[in-house]
């Protein structure tokens, strides 16, 4: 699992949420009318090594007013404070303000176990201090989660299970993590997205899933009602993904048998495809962990099955009798 990308897609999508929550100090009531943009890897490449360029997130936030100079950020995620140098992070923001032409350099570090091992960087003497380097340091299992529990914030509230609770409050902050992405995003996509950050860093358990359910009917109903819709959009995404890939086909072996044989080829592929992508989900968000036997079956079925076995989803209390003859 690539905790780096998980939380580079979230400041990539929600960069303004992002900005409010993990540089709080700097950004949380001073972003009202900025720009936030993301600085393209592309500029980076000629400069910086690709290490660099993989762990860190850097943002441009303008004023179009011009009521404030512009900021460069850069977040950086570190799920082992071990792994974590300060020398690394000033060369990058370094390098980042020389090639920006800026000072105005905000670092950021979201630490998603433990704590910063070093907060500062002082280069000098016991005569002169010269060089002092430290950064914002975001430790999300030090945050009460209470404090961020109905916040309309969506990227804290994604960060809910990442968050400090006591054990019986965890699947609490699971909950108010799912009300939250339903509340704050309606793109469906993203949703789905989503939905799949949360439940990697809740990690529930079988027993957990099965509280969830009992103590948060309403949230529960909630995933019924994207486990139904993901069923349409699997079936929609078949049709088009079919339709197209058998015009492609068609039009590249240039015959009508061939367009034929293409259309019905491509429409029973990608529709295979898709479904089988949601039915692997579906299981994955209401019983928990599926196993490769299970996901090879689901893999090599064919639409129709595939259509039989997602609704049943709906109503199976274990997996078995969702894919069992």
């Amino acid at each position: 699992m690539s905790h780096d990308q998980n939380f580079k897609n979230l400041i990539l999508d929600y960069p303004h949420q992002a900005l409010a929550f993990f540089a709080a100090e700097e950004a949380a009531d001073q972003l009202s009318g900025a720009e936030v943009l993301p600085i393209r890897q592309e500029q980076l490449k000629d400069r910086l090594g690709d290490r660099f360029r993989e762990l860190d997130v850097p943002l441009l936030v303008r004023w179009p007013d011009g009521r404030r100079e512009a900021l460069l950020f850069v977040l950086e995620e570190e799920s082992d404070p071990r792994r974590f140098s300060i020398h690394r992070l000033a060369y990058y923001c370094l390098n980042l303000g020389e090639l920006f032409k800026t000072d105005r350099v905000v670092p950021v570090v979201i630490f998603l176990h433990g704590q910063a091992p070093r907060r500062e960087l002082v280069l000098g003497t016991e005569r002169r201090t010269y060089l002092s380097f430290n950064f914002i340091a975001c430790e999300l299992a030090a945050i009460a989660y209470e404090g961020f529990r109905d916040s309309d914030n969506i990227v804290a509230r994604l960060n809910l299970p990442n968050m400090r609770y006591a054990p019986g409050h965890k699947i609490d902050a699971y909950a108010h993590a799912v009300r939250g992405l339903v509340d704050l995003e309606e793109d469906p996509e993203k949703r789905l997205k989503y939905i799949d950050f949360i439940d990697i860093y809740a990690d529930l358990d079988d027993n957990e899933r099965v509280r969830y359910e009992r103590d948060y009917p309403q949230e529960a109903e909630i995933m019924t009602g994207f486990a139904e819709r993901f069923i349409e959009q699997g079936r929609q995404q078949g049709r088009l993904e079919g339709r197209q890939q058998g015009r492609q086909q068609g039009r590249l072996e240039g015959r009508q048998e061939g367009k034929l044989e293409g259309k019905l080829e491509g429409k029973l592929e990608g529709k295979q495809e898709g479904q089988a992508a949601i039915l692997l989900r579906l299981l994955q968000l209401k019983f928990g962990s599926v196993s490769e036997a299970v996901r090879r079956k689901i893999e090599h079925a064919d639409p129709q099955t595939l259509l039989v076995w997602s609704e049943r989803v709906l109503t199976a209390t274990d997996i078995e009798q969702v894919i069992g003859d």
